[in-house]
């Protein structure tokens, strides 16, 4: 395919393990597209969660944090990349730890209006 269209945006759902995010990393790949792994942003929330002593059933104090915490996700010369408030965190996103965390920050409304609105921002930067 050599032509995308201004403000194509695919997603990809199903259950855990079927290999959505593998697809989504090649299909991205092969069209040029930023992959912005919505998961990996919540794992970083959590991440930042832990690091910050937040407890993950706090929702107030979990939306405090995702005002304030900037997560985006980068191209990188090894794929791409997750990043929180500037700090490359790819490598800390993937332990039990974080997997939990990551399921119980995104229960909370707040952090889901956030991160949507990040996405919703990325994905606007990079169409064209």
């Amino acid at each position: 395919m050599g032509e995308r269209r201004k403000g194509l945006v695919i997603a990809i759902d199903g259950p855990v393990g079927a290999g959505k995010s593998t697809v989504a990393r090649r299909l991205a790949e092969a069209l040029g597209y930023l992959h912005i792994d919505s998961g990996a942003m919540y794992r970083a929330v959590g991440w930042q969660a832990i690091r910050a002593g937040i407890d993950l059933h706090d929702h107030a104090g979990l939306a405090e944090l995702a005002v304030r915490t900037d997560v985006r996700i980068a191209s990188g010369p090894a794929g791409p990349r997750v990043l929180a408030d500037g700090e490359d965190v790819t490598g800390a996103l993937r332990t039990p730890a974080v997997d939990e965390a990551a399921s119980l920050v995104s229960t909370c409304p707040a952090v889901r209006e956030r991160l949507v609105a990040l996405q919703r921002a990325m994905a606007r930067s990079t169409a064209w």
